[in-house]
């Protein structure tokens, strides 16, 4: 456009007397030429005094600046500081050159914040190019670093470059900017989303071998680079946490492992994050054939309406946390409260998930554009897109102008009457009334499109709904019907029966009084999960299994978010509805501000569970505070993975966590208890060991602790030293069958876990706890330990006692580990095993995923073997697709095989972990409805699809393990016949 910003300029916000906006104008006003301040110009200048420090403080730091900016048109100031930002990166060979380049990027990112600002509040500028100026500036900003940090390691000689004009060009790494950035739709002090992968085939030809470490420091040094605050400022904050598990991976993933990773695990949350995906530094070709290839996983080839729920649980659990459920002004999130940004970004969002799939003309990266895509697809009315249209460029405008006050990350209005008046003024508003005013009417504009996509005609459908003793009428079939009921029959009868009082837990008054006064709403919570007519079987159930249902009920009553997340969870998992049935009051964990933000580090679960066990004054109440924690806390382990808020795996983690916690409370608390009476043992020393799917980190909600305790003491002094001492070995097993007891034993709170001792060596015949010198003479080479209790070995972990005895225990692990064995001789011993356990135990057939041929068994050992196959110490402990993994790498099995191999143990143990979840008896076929949640849990569309991909995966494992049979028998024939 022609004419220079000053020229262009509109009046902006009212004008302002304050003496101090009028008082710091005149401090600069000498460093203008003569004629500059035209009066818009004036105005404009005054507002940023009186409102923004930030803008102030940039105009006042470098006049000059500012006069060179507004002198010219600011589309072509944009274009020469998004090239000086893109040039910034051409060259740079050391520490020095990296420092200059920081410095350089934060002064072109004052001048461009500046800019934009100055176009934005002068009326030059729609929100439109607005954004695209923030997001044409941060990509500028990435590629210029990631560049500079490819020369700076190819200077080192860390890579080869293919062309050093060029360092990312067929280099394989890429970057992707997620959220608003790869939507082009970046706020004013908005973080940036990226996600950082390499395709291993051309990384290794820039990086070598080495290509994840190297890149990886790319990755870490490209954030550094961005977010750091100097006394010049920042560049951009960066965000990696939408990468694959962001919590245990590194910031720079492969392609292969990403695949894996969204293929089996990955949550509609982060299909949604894809939607707006896009390739902005790097090797672009590279990114855009990822996206390619990702397709499917963002864009189902069927209408996946399920989306919507589990979208919307997502934003209801915010709410539920955060607080944001009613609309307001002052203190209000415009972003993530009622009628909100987030609101219009979900309505969009979401019916691109469900719809476009289908209809590839609804999968734009904009917010406005989606609403027109789902305009002209007849999927909402041009009401609807004209009401939310105008609703987004209000609150993304009001959102500009509060982080252009401190140049802060914040969607709240100020809390204060009169900031928000004078926030009003800077927003061009000439009263705070028309501000109020504007705002609730487009908020509410927003929540009733908002409510009609996700919680609309609910509550007008139960209206005529009666559940008397005789036939059901018309009318209360039809309203079950419009809630979601497919079998509005059985439905009725369940619920007459409940006012019939069918179960006595329904029998109280009080019981009574509450259901029949919110039947409605609960039903309308049940209607809008998934499965309703599985959700009411499954609440029925727990009725019937409850000696009481009254707190329960005035709960679910008195919080509509936990009335719908409880809805949620029947849908999902009666395991854990049955919890809150036993214990209404776990739902109030789902109150707590660390719901959405879950924690997986045992150190961080150990802290959790001591505080929730406190300080109990007896021993009764010790173990029914240690119940009540694990359950508390495995309850809620639960919810986030039927939210979608963690995967299979962290869910695995965290219950590992929590009976890690456990174990070692426990075993604190029996060894001061044993203290008391029998006194201590001198120089005795006692640790646990944990096998198995504890041992591994892989923990389900229905898991068997397997557990070795192991003890040490002064050979010289045996007896203990207390008012009724023990013989040491003596002592020590009655401390074993202490730990076991109180772990095990049921009491008014039920059962903590069910603990087996029988892979503790000398098997289920030896005492409780077994001596560390008899540990490692039992797993020496002249020991009494077979080759598969070796194998079983490799999935210990110390999880509680002495620090030092758990040192020396893992050192004779290790010894172990690292003997010299033959792999052919192993495999054959290993697969005489798995005929023993085929003979004795069978299958109980396809879903049966542990025993099943191809099954998790049969990784569980391949992995096992190969750890000693292969003396991989530092696999010790680890999960089998890791050991996968770090086998391949290692050249132990192709790598091909490695990845194939480790893809199917993720997708076999992910629905382990659902089915433990799910289903009361993982053993036996699972129920229709069941089948489907776990199908729709693992992003596949229908049971039908999920028993394909389970029998597909098992058939692939048992071919590759033939195939890795023979090369290792192969390999060891070689060896014999050219000698040891």
């Amino acid at each position: 456009m022609d004419g220079t910003l000053r020229q262009r300029l509109r009046p902006c916000c009212p004008a302002v007397a304050s003496p101090l906006a009028r008082e710091r104008l005149a401090e600069i006003a000498t460093a203008f030429p003569d004629g500059f301040l035209t009066p818009p110009l004036r105005d404009l200048l005054l507002g940023l005094a009186e409102h923004s420090e930030f803008l102030w403080q940039s105009v006042a730091r470098a006049p000059e600046r500012f006069v060179a900016l507004v002198e010219q048109a600011p589309e072509a100031a944009h274009a020469d500081l998004v090239a000086g930002q893109r040039a910034a990166g051409a060259s740079c060979a050391s520490e020095a050159d990296l420092a200059a380049l920081g410095k350089r990027f934060r002064a072109n990112r004052i001048a461009h914040a500046l800019l934009v600002a100055l176009a934005d509040l002068g009326g030059l500028w729609d929100l439109d190019a607005v954004t695209r100026a923030l997001t044409e500036f941060a990509d500028a900003s990435v590629a210029a670093g990631l560049d500079a940090l490819l020369r700076r390691a190819a200077a080192g000689g860390r890579v080869r470059l293919a062309d050093p004009d060029d360092p990312a060009r067929a280099s394989g790494l890429f970057v992707l900017g997620l959220g608003k950035l790869g939507g082009g739709e970046l706020n004013y002090s908005s973080d940036i989303d990226l996600v950082v992968f390499y395709d291993a085939a051309r990384a290794e030809a820039v990086a070598g071998a080495e290509a994840k470490a190297v890149f990886g420091k790319v990755a870490q040094d490209l954030g550094k680079l961005l977010s750091q605050r100097t006394a010049d400022g920042y560049v951009h904050r960066v965000d990696y946490r939408l990468r694959p598990d962001p919590g245990s991976t590194a910031l720079a993933l492969s392609t292969a492992y990403a695949f894996e990773y969204y293929q089996s695990i990955g949550q509609d949350w982060e299909r949604a994050a894809f939607i707006k995906a896009r390739a902005i530094a790097g090797d672009i070709e590279a990114g855009d054939a990822f996206l390619a290839e990702l397709g499917p996983f963002i864009w189902r080839r069927h209408f996946d309406f399920a989306a919507i729920a589990e979208i919307h649980a997502l934003k209801r659990q915010i709410h539920a946390v955060r607080g944001h459920d009613e609309i307001a002004v002052e203190g209000h999130d415009i972003k993530i409260g009622r009628g909100g940004i987030r609101e219009i970004e979900f309505f969009a969002q979401t019916q691109q998930l469900v719809f476009g799939g289908r209809q590839p003309a609804l999968r734009s990266r904009r917010t406005v554009e989606t609403l027109g895509g789902l305009c002209a697809a007849g999927w909402i009315d041009a009401r609807a897109r004209d009401e939310l249209t105008e609703a987004y460029t209000f609150l993304r405008t009001i959102e500009h102008r509060l982080q252009m006050l401190r140049d802060e990350q914040t969607q709240r209005l100020p809390s204060d009457p009169d900031a928000l008046e004078g926030f009003a003024r800077f927003c061009g508003f000439a009263t705070r009334a028309a501000f109020d005013e504007t705002l609730l009417a487009h908020a509410a504009r927003v929540q009733g499109h908002y409510a009609l996509l996700f919680e609309g005609g609910a509550g007008e459908a139960a209206a005529p709904l009666a559940f008397g003793p005789g036939e059901a009428e018309p009318a209360t079939l039809a309203g079950l019907e419009r809630l979601g009921f497919r079998e509005a029959a059985r439905a009725h009868g369940i619920v007459r029966d409940w006012h019939l009082g069918r179960h006595g837990a329904l029998r109280g008054g009080r019981a009574r009084e509450i259901l029949s006064d919110f039947l409605p709403a609960l039903l309308t919570a049940l209607g809008g999960t998934p499965d309703p007519d599985a959700a009411l079987l499954t609440l029925d159930r727990a009725f019937a299994r409850m000696p009481a249902a009254a707190e329960l009920l005035a709960i679910l009553r008195s919080h509509e978010r936990l009335r719908g997340l409880f809805a949620d969870l029947l849908g999902a998992s009666p395991l854990l509805a049955e919890t809150v049935g036993r214990s209404p009051h776990v739902l109030d964990a789902v109150l707590e501000p660390d719901f959405i933000a879950p924690v997986s580090g045992p150190e961080a679960l150990a802290g959790q569970y001591r505080a929730l066990v406190g300080a109990p004054a007896t021993y009764e109440d010790l173990l029914d505070r240690c119940r009540d924690a694990a359950r508390r806390m495995g309850f809620v382990t639960g919810a986030r993975l039927v939210s979608g808020l963690i995967t299979p795996a962290q869910a695995g983690h965290a219950y590992s966590g929590i009976a890690e916690a456990a174990v070692g409370l426990v075993l604190e608390a029996e060894t001061r208890r044993f203290a008391e009476e029998h006194g201590s043992v001198p120089r005795g020393r006692c640790c646990v060991l944990a096998l198995g799917r504890l041992g591994s980190r892989q923990l389900t909600a229905a898991s068997d602790l397997d557990l070795v305790v192991v003890y040490d003491f002064d050979p010289d002094a045996r007896m203990s030293d207390g008012p009724r001492p023990l013989d040491a070995v003596v002592a020590y097993n009655r401390l074993a069958q202490r730990l076991v007891a109180a772990l095990t034993v049921p009491t008014r709170r039920g059962r903590l876990y069910r603990v087996d001792l029988r892979l503790r060596p000398f098997g289920s015949h030896a005492p409780p706890a077994v001596q560390v010198k008899g540990f490692a003479a039992y797993y020496s080479e002249e020991g009494e330990a077979e080759a598969w209790e070796h194998m079983a070995l490799t999935r210990a972990r110390i999880v509680a006692g002495d620090a030092s005895l758990a040192a020396e225990v893992e050192g004779i692990i290790a010894d172990v580990v690292t003997r010299p064995r033959d792999p052919a001789s192993l495999c054959a011993e290993a697969g005489a095993m798995r005929a023993l356990v085929t003979k004795a135990r069978g299958f109980a057939g396809p879903h049966d995923l542990k025993l099943a041929p191809g099954g998790l068994f049969d990784l569980d050992f391949l992995a096992q073997a190969l750890i000693l196959a292969g003396h991989l110490t530092d696999c010790v402990g680890c999960a089998a697709g890791h050991v996968l993994h770090r086998a391949g790498e290692r050249g132990l099995i192709p790598p091909e095989a490695a990845e194939a191999l480790a893809q199917a143990h993720a997708v076999l143990d992910a629905a382990a972990q659902w089915q433990r979840l799910t289903l009361e008896d993982a053993t036996k076929p699972p129920p229709a409805n069941a089948a489907r949640r776990i199908a729709h849990a693992m992003n596949l569309p229908d049971a039908r699809t999920l028993a394909a991909e389970l029998r597909v995966q098992r058939r692939s494992v048992r071919t590759r393990l033939v195939a890795l049979k023979g090369m290792l028998a192969a390999r060891s024939g070689r060896r014999s016949r050219s000698g040891p």
